[in-house]
C-alpha cells in the first residue's frame, strides 16, 4: 500500500498543513498553534485547570508547561473556585482576551476560506466521515 492510499496519511496530511499555518500565524503574535487553541478553550467564567486539556484532545501532563507560559506571558490568570478551594480555575486577562481575539479571527478567516473554496454538501460528507472514524477509533473497533 502506497502511503497516500491510506485514510491516516491524508488525515495527517491536512492536520500538519493546518497546524504549520496556524503555528507560522501564531508567531507572528509570539505565540503558537497550541497557546492560541488554550486561549479560545478558556470560558468567560473561568475554566478548571483539570478540564482545559479534554476540551482540547491534550494530556493533561502536556499542557502544564504551556498554562505556565501563559501565566508567564500575562494572558491568564489563576483563581481558586469560590465553592470549592481545591479547584483551580484559569481566567482570561484582558491581554489574553486580546490575544484569543486575534485568534478567533484566525480560525474564522481561515474556515470561511474553506467554507468558499469546498461546496456545503462535500464539507458535510467530510465531517461525518471524520465522525464515523472517531466512533471506530473510541469503540475499539480497530484491532479487536
Amino acid at each position: 500500500m502506497r502511503p497516500e492510499e491510506s485514510i491516516d496519511f491524508h488525515i495527517r496530511w491536512a492536520w500538519y498543513n493546518i497546524s504549520r499555518m496556524y503555528n507560522a500565524k501564531a508567531s507572528d503574535f509570539g505565540g503558537s498553534m497550541a497557546m492560541g487553541y488554550a486561549l479560545l478553550s478558556i470560558d468567560e467564567e473561568g475554566t478548571p485547570s483539570t478540564k482545559l486539556a479534554p476540551k482540547m484532545g491534550m494530556e493533561p501532563r502536556s499542557l502544564t508547561r504551556m498554562i505556565k507560559a501563559l501565566e508567564e506571558n500575562g494572558y491568564i490568570k489563576k483563581r481558586l473556585d469560590d465553592q470549592d478551594k481545591r479547584l483551580v480555575k484559569l481566567f482570561l486577562t484582558r491581554k489574553g482576551k486580546e490575544k484569543r481575539d486575534i485568534a478567533k479571527k484566525v480560525v474564522l478567516s481561515f474556515n470561511e476560506k474553506v467554507y468558499e473554496a469546498i461546496p456545503q454538501e462535500d464539507l458535510k460528507t467530510t465531517f461525518e466521515v471524520l465522525s464515523k472514524v472517531n466512533e471506530i477509533i473510541d469503540e475499539n473497533k480497530i484491532f479487536n
